[in-house]
């Protein structure tokens, strides 16, 4: 039997999500405590931050509640911490971990180890000798948890980083600071230099997991695995330890070979969608439409076993055309008195009831506005569910400018209202002492969110829909004052499933761009995918199709498309318009990310794009495309 090929130099394994993963890795680590302890010996772990290793956190936690799990003989060492940095900021890891992990458990406060944010810099170097004569006395690490930066970094050990790098102050790279901003509020808010265990300590470790969720660490990733080993990527350094497994979910694998092109690696099964995939691949690869793909560009490209199923380039090519020409549609809907076989959509019932879910209160225009329009004109009626306030993402000057107009206005009209005063005035107190990162009071954030609202609003009256059509939820996850939110609740389900029960859709639209930098979008997809579990055995849920929408942060492969909806250059320019309603969003959004450019800016770049690549496979030339994803439950 032929062997497969391996372009994989570091031990992977793939996971369906990261709930499964991190229960995986804090049962390893359970097990290790429990082996260490049966010794007589404490586990010495290594500990990292960030958004990656919280659910393993939580497992752990659950153990130490449920099953007894002691962390009493366990002592463990974090990676890193900015510098400057207080203990008790929200920013700091002091109080990550303390909120995360060591505050559920009985860990003794004198086991766990976190750097110094608060040193001045001439002390600096003796704390971080220090630091590694403490891991060096207890033998180094049985296991360190990793997590991984954009840009390859482990820890704070950014690019250019050497494999025998010690424990020291490092300054941050941009890309770090970029994706850092949106903890800080703003770019200009990050600190400049972290405090970080050299890659020296953490390449002596017994075993190593690294961890990684989401398409936007999959770039960083595949370089990592597959990569040559560099300082320009840090953790390609982990190819030379003896026991590392990255833990990985399938967004963040999905630029591994065995992944992206499978075909390459071993022998697949040739269904519809890896035809599919590995066919506009080639085309794309090749600058060839597909329709003028030869035998010989097959064979050359490991494809010889699909073209010996078919026999000739020729009808692989016509096959997959046709896959791609279905997909394209102008009738989101359903085109009524047609026939639908070959169509993406159902033509009845002809005028559909249509919820799209907007996990901010922008989403919907910005992903999807031609395809919002569009379902308007062609007489569906279509809600729109807004399932957080969005108010974080206000800038303070733009609550201010509201709130002034509120006095404005009830001075102007001579209705005086000492409560609005009231509020004002306690908003711009509090917004003119504000410190970096605290808090909003509540006054200032409902000022918040009921901009956005107004502005989600004003979006569905250009559109053209019904001003009760127009739903805030207000998911309770979400009202927290801080980028970081609490885990979803029965709460937030049951209100996706109430609003799902009294509109009873035949289209559910929701946001499967789980590129999203905050996380939101993950959290509102999960709870809209729990509602729609609880909700598929009632008979209307029986007749209801869910697509899931792109475009804000990313865009779906072309092989994964399964509709499309065109855009004429009158469309795109309405659809900006629609985004435009969005003014607190624009000439500056509070959380950018590392794109400098407007949302609308990204979206037409985008969709666009989308258009470009089906007109480089030779199907029509359209200005733009919003793409879409049928998800069956």
């Amino acid at each position: 039997m032929e062997q497969a090929i391996s372009f994989e130099r570091i031990p992977t394994r793939i996971f369906d999500d990261s709930e499964k993963a991190s229960k995986a890795v804090a049962h390893e680590i359970a097990a290790l405590i429990r082996q260490k302890n049966k010794e007589g010996k404490p586990t010495i772990l290594g500990l990292a931050t960030g958004s990656s290793p919280k659910k393993v956190y939580q497992e752990l936690i659950r153990m130490h509640k449920e099953e007894g799990l002691s962390f009493k003989n366990v002592i463990t060492f974090n990676l890193d911490e900015y510098h400057p940095m207080e203990p008790d900021s929200i920013q700091s890891y002091v109080r990550f971990m303390r909120e995360q992990l060591f505050d559920h458990i009985d860990i003794p406060v004198t086991n766990y180890h976190i750097p110094d944010g608060t040193l001045t810099i001439e002390k600096i170097p003796e704390f971080c000798r220090d630091y590694e004569a403490k891991i060096e006395k207890l033998g180094g690490f049985d296991f360190y948890l990793l997590g991984i930066g954009r840009n390859g970094h482990i820890g704070f050990n950014e690019p250019g980083s050497v494999i025998n790098s010690k424990t020291r102050l490092m300054t941050l790279d941009i890309t770090t600071k970029i994706d850092a901003a949106i903890d800080f509020g703003g770019l200009e808010k990050v600190p400049k230099r972290a405090i970080t265990l050299g890659i020296d300590k953490i390449m002596q470790a017994k075993r190593i997991v690294l961890l990684a969720w989401g398409e936007h660490k999959a770039q960083s990733v595949a370089k990592a695995v597959e990569g040559p080993i560099t300082s320009d990527i840090p953790a390609t350094y982990l190819q030379q330890h003896p026991n590392t497994l990255f833990i990985l979910d399938e967004t963040a694998a999905s630029l591994l070979t065995r992944i992206k092109t499978p075909w390459l690696v071993d022998s697949v099964t040739w269904d519809r969608n890896m035809i599919k995939k590995a066919v506009t691949h080639l085309s794309l690869h090749l600058g060839k439409p597909v329709l003028k793909l030869t035998s010989k560009d097959y064979n050359e490209h490991g494809m010889s076993d699909l073209l010996s199923l078919y026999g000739q380039a020729y009808d692989i090519n016509i096959e997959v055309f046709n896959y791609l020409q279905h997909t394209i549609t102008g009738w989101p809907g359903g085109k009524p008195n047609a026939d639908d076989t070959h169509r993406p959509e159902r033509a009845f019932p002809a005028k559909k009831k249509v919820i799209i879910f907007s996990p901010h209160p922008d989403d919907d225009i910005i992903s999807m506005g031609g395809t919002f329009q569009r379902l308007h004109d062609q007489g569906h009626d279509v809600h729109v569910v807004y399932q957080t306030s969005g108010n974080i993402a206000v800038a303070d000057d733009e609550a201010l400018r509201f709130a002034e107009f509120v006095v404005d206005f009830n001075e102007k009209f001579e209705s005086s209202n000492a409560k609005a005063n009231k509020i004002y005035k306690e908003a711009v107190k509090f917004l003119k002492n504000k410190k970096d990162s605290e808090l909003d009071i509540p006054a200032v954030r409902e000022i918040k969110g009921l901009i956005r609202q107004g502005e989600a609003k004003n979006t569905c009256r250009f559109v053209g829909i019904k001003k009760e059509n127009a739903h805030f939820l207000h998911m309770p996850f979400y009202e927290t004052g801080t980028i970081r939110k609490k885990p979803i609740g029965e709460e937030d389900i049951q209100l996706i499933m109430d609003i799902i029960e009294e509109i009873q859709p035949h289209q559910i639209y929701a946001a499967g761009d789980l590129a999203d930098p905050h996380g939101t979008h993950k959290v509102c997809l999960d709870a809209i995918f729990e509602a729609i579990q609880r909700l598929k055995h009632r008979e209307y849920m029986k007749n209801c199709w869910v697509w899931l929408y792109k475009g804000a942060w990313a865009e779906w492969d072309i092989d994964q498309i399964e509709m499309a909806v065109p855009m004429s250059p009158d469309q795109v320019f309405k659809k900006r318009m629609g985004i435009f309603k969005h003014q607190s969003q624009k000439d500056g959004v509070v959380f950018q990310g590392e794109d400098s450019r407007e949302f609308w800016q990204r979206a037409e770049e985008r969709n666009r794009g989308t258009a470009q690549i089906y007109n480089a496979l030779g199907l029509a030339e359209y200005e733009a495309m919003e793409a879409f994803v049928r998800w069956k439950f």
